[in-house]
């Protein structure tokens, strides 16, 4: 009898964080939810989208982190993009979302070495992953698809954030080699600059530091365009579908900036997503140049919850 109560707690230790895994489901993917543009404002298709891949290496989505309807997006296009390019070349996902000193538990649960909630206990995902990118993932899984924590750990981004980028040099070369992109990372673009300084303000308290902010923001651009640089490298004629906030790609800014140095003439799209209330008019004032597709999804849908 204690063998079999013994054993009943065993089973629902290992079953209760699988099920807290799987209650939560992403936001259905509706057409009704969103509209999509091309550069200049004309009506574009999901398909569409797709379509334009087979002359990209790199997909950049960038994506309001909170934006239910902006994931189940991008689940929509990342599954369209692997049922049409998967058996031609190698399809990539390359993640903002997963910080780069996680890569080994990421790679042993995807061969299936590890169990999902030994793997969610050591790789530090977001509030948000289990209805908003654990759908990516195991689709990756399944179709046994590699994917790239192309994250600097943030732990090295917050040194920088104090100390300014010199403070990298004093790090072993172990973690230089494999956690942090090549030293030193490219300094951001003027214009890159200039729109991060605005983002935070006029204020003394958001202008305190605000060199070494920046610097830190430029670790995060190039940690994830040096390994999604790698993983193109790796995998030559594959196609890498990399995930991050809206902020990082847009305009071609930032981490499209940073992979362009790692690897020129590497040939990307960027698609950025924003929510709006009046999700079916393109502005041009305010969505022109941001993104080679924009996507503008429902912003009366409630958000996630990070």
């Amino acid at each position: 009898m204690k063998v079999s109560i013994v054993f009943a707690v065993m089973v629902a230790a290992v079953l209760i964080p699988f099920f807290s895994v799987v209650s939560r489901a992403q936001v259905p993917f509706s057409e009704r939810q969103f509209s999509a543009f091309d550069s200049k404002g004309k009506p574009v298709t999901i398909a569409e989208i797709v379509d334009s891949m087979a002359a990209a290496d790199i997909v950049f989505l960038g994506e309001q982190h909170d934006d239910a309807v902006a994931h189940a997006v991008q689940f929509e296009l990342f599954r369209r993009a692997v049922a049409e390019y998967s058996t031609k070349r190698k399809v990539v996902l390359s993640m903002e979302m997963f910080e780069r000193d996680v890569q080994t538990m990421l790679d042993e649960y995807l061969a299936g070495y590890i169990t999902e909630n030994h793997f969610m206990l050591s790789s530090r995902p977001w509030g948000n992953y289990k209805t908003d990118y654990r759908p990516l993932v195991e689709l990756a899984k399944e179709k046994r698809l590699e994917v790239v924590a192309a994250n600097a750990p943030r732990r090295y981004v917050n040194m920088v954030s104090r100390g300014g980028r010199s403070t990298l040099d004093s790090l072993s070369r172990e973690v230089k080699k494999n956690w942090l992109p090549p030293l030193a990372y490219a300094e951001a673009s003027e214009a890159y600059a200039k729109k991060f300084k605005a983002l935070m303000g006029p204020s003394a308290e958001a202008q305190m530091g605000l060199d070494n902010i920046l610097s830190s923001q430029s670790l995060w651009d190039a940690s994830m365009a040096y390994w999604a640089s790698r993983a193109l490298k790796q995998n030559k004629g594959g196609l890498v579908i990399h995930l991050n906030g809206a902020f990082h790609t847009e305009g071609r800014l930032g981490t499209v900036e940073h992979l362009l140095k790692y690897r020129p003439g590497t040939r990307v799209i960027v698609v950025t997503i924003r929510t709006e209330d009046d999700f079916t008019s393109f502005r041009p004032d305010t969505h022109s140049g941001i993104g080679d597709f924009v996507i503008l999804t429902d912003g009366k849908v409630p958000r996630s919850k990070r």
